[in-house]
């Protein structure tokens, strides 16, 4: 048994590490690799004779991880600032797929109670898949991103109703066959302790005892979760953290399996319940290097879960019902996306990117089985069409990038505001960085040209009486629109960095006599603007990270002018070796992973940059 676990978790990294890196390069994304990996190895483990009972396990595991995160990662201020969207948007979504999806179920001869239970399944989207796609390709601040996140939220929510109404919808015949089953094999364990506490209920009681596992949940992570963490911090064992968390998740998934839920379903809620604890960053800190693998992992055995045998025998139905769901849901959210007035590409990006059935279809399909709601050979078709409609995902995001979004991207001419200011000072991007830099401007009465891409931060601009312009501030002609050949100032503050970039160096290109201050998202995008020619970069952390050295100084005991001092002598050493490195990425096209000047400046250097720093601040530094 060791050899063969130790087997099954060897092929499962050595199909990612082969796939992932070969399906980037390619430009199809990480998930699409990982769910490349599972296909590939799928065959091998079957003819190696590997437990498929084991190789759930490691999807399981995955799926319970995962949810954690998501859960630890909800903020009840995001929630309520999203609400609207979270709950009206995600809401309609939910409940008129999940509508269709039963109607037709009901056409293909299903009771309504199966119907249902399919429909409540195919009603999710991947999480999993659609936020690492969209952060990936920088689209989550789009107005489509931010869209999809809210719908992601609601269905994560609604999975909870979903899981204690699915025992509701038991099929008489069904319940009878799985009894008989039970009662065929007992004496085997008879010994063993029975933790099922909804055993011999009626659905409404076990509906009951449900809620009342959930409420417990919250009341003792509310009251509970911070004495617990506080203690096990006197310790200072990070390792001790790390797995009382882990202890409270698997005791949270335990009580949910004892009230007949899914254990994915108790991490969601450990995360939510951690998510209120002041230890919630250090949790994050400590589990977040595990949640790549864990996805890599859940992504992979979704791919090897795929039955060829089954899909080759009834492949047309499979094929045409799977279709079939992207059509019907990327329908019903193309006219979600119209009725919240989302621009004609992001209604796209909103209807393809969810269109598929999410990971969490994988466990309600276990769980509708579980509870004689559906029929065993119906949910093996159920667990095809969930997989491909996941393996066909990134296909859609590529279609959305290579064909729908340059279309629109070259109408957008015409959907862009009429833009009729002449001020010289012109600023891309109206976010949490250009916000600051336009309210600061227009204190000192200067005018500026505000143009945003983001339909809700324009709604918001103008509810205060400021003018702003909607439109993609890398097209050259609404920059011409906008005045940027009488432009003194351009102002770069949109979050993509490829897209900062590609703007930084047109303007060096076209438009060199325009001074361009660009906001930098990190040090290697500081190379990158350097690189295309921009001069004024602004690291976005940058100042709020050197007031805070400066407040640790003073924290010491140095008085405020000493301080500023050490500050001054570390800001002009870093600008000398930013200066120094960025000269290495003018000089060769490498990327930042394959920089061998970069890399061999680094090395030649670094001991005597540190060496000058340290006499540089000791000189500056008064005695205490």
């Amino acid at each position: 048994m060791t050899a063969e676990f130790l087997f099954i978790t060897f092929t499962l990294f050595l199909a990612g590490m082969i796939a992932v890196p070969l399906a980037s390069r390619f430009g199809l994304g990480s998930v699409l690799g990982y769910l490349i990996a599972g296909i590939a190895i799928g065959p091998v483990l079957h003819w190696a004779g590997v437990d498929v009972v084991g190789l759930q396990h490691f999807t399981e595991f995955g799926v319970v991880m995962m949810l954690f995160l998501i859960g630890l990662e909800m903020q009840p201020k995001v929630l309520w600032d999203m609400r609207a969207r979270i709950f009206v948007m995600g809401g309609l979504q939910v409940g008129v797929t999940c509508i269709g999806v039963m109607a037709v179920a009901m056409m293909f001869g299903q009771p309504w109670t199966v119907a249902l239970a399919i429909g409540l399944i195919f009603a999710l989207s991947s999480t999993a898949i659609v936020t690492q796609t969209l952060n990936e390709k920088g689209l989550m601040r789009s107005d489509g991103g931010q869209a999809s996140f809210s719908v992601l939220l609601f269905q994560d929510i609604a999975v909870i109703p979903m899981l204690a109404l699915i025992p509701l919808l038991a099929l008489p015949e069904l319940t009878e066959v799985l009894h008989h089953g039970d009662d065929h094999g007992a004496g085997h364990g008879e010994a063993g302790l029975n933790l099922n506490l909804v055993e011999g209920l009626s659905g409404w009681q076990t509906a009951l005892v449900t809620l009342a596992a959930v409420g417990l949940v919250i009341m003792a992570g509310r009251y509970l979760t911070g004495p617990v963490f506080r203690y096990v911090a006197g310790a200072r064992l990070r390792e001790l953290f790390v797995s009382t968390a882990l202890m409270m998740v698997v005791g949270i998934a335990l009580l949910m399996t004892m009230v007949g839920l899914s254990p994915a379903l108790g991490t969601f809620l450990a995360g939510v319940v951690m998510a209120n604890s002041e230890y919630r960053h250090e949790l994050e800190s400590d589990i977040a290097p595990f949640k790549g693998i864990f996805l890599g992992v859940f992504f992979i055995t979704v791919g090897a879960s795929i039955d060829f045998a089954l899909l080759g025998e009834n492949l047309a139905l499979i094929v045409a019902l799977t279709l079939g769901l992207i059509v019907l849901k990327a329908a019903v959210l193309f006219v979600l996306g119209h009725v919240f007035k989302l621009s004609k590409g992001d209604k796209w990006l909103f209807s393809l990117g969810l269109a598929q059935a999410g990971e969490f279809g994988f466990v309600l399909v276990s769980f509708t089985v579980a509870n004689a709601v559906v029929p065993a050979p119906v949910a093996d078709l159920l667990l095809l069409v969930v997989a491909l409609s996941m393996l066909l995902t990134p296909a859609l995001f590529i279609c959305y990038d290579k064909i729908i979004a340059p279309r629109y991207s070259r109408q957008q001419a015409q959907d862009a505001d009429e833009i009729t200011s002449d001020a010289k000072i012109i600023i891309a991007g109206h976010g949490r960085f250009g916000g600051i830099v336009n309210r600061a401007l227009r204190a000192a009465d200067y005018e500026t040209t505000v143009i945003d891409y983001s339909n809700e931060q324009l709604e918001m601009l103008r509810r205060f009486g400021l003018i702003a312009y909607f439109g993609d501030a890398t097209r050259p002609d609404l920059l011409h629109a906008a005045g940027i050949d009488e432009a003194k100032i351009l102002v770069i503050a949109i979050d993509n960095k490829e897209a900062a970039t590609q703007l930084a160096r047109y303007m060096h290109e076209h438009h060199p006599s325009v001074h361009v201050i660009a906001r930098a998202i990190d040090r290697w995008h500081v190379y990158d603007l350097w690189t295309a020619g921009c001069r004024d970069i602004i690291r976005e952390t940058y100042d709020s990270s050197i007031r805070a050295a400066r407040s640790a100084f003073e924290a010491i005991g140095h008085p405020r002018e000493d301080a500023e001092q050490l500050i001054s002598v570390f800001e002009a050493h870093d600008r000398k070796t930013m200066l120094e490195t960025a000269q290495a990425f003018i000089q060769s096209d490498d990327p930042h992973s394959e920089n061998s000047a970069y890399s061999q400046l680094i090395q030649d250097n670094l001991e005597t940059w540190e060496a000058e720093l340290k006499a540089n601040m000791r000189d500056r530094r008064k005695p205490e």
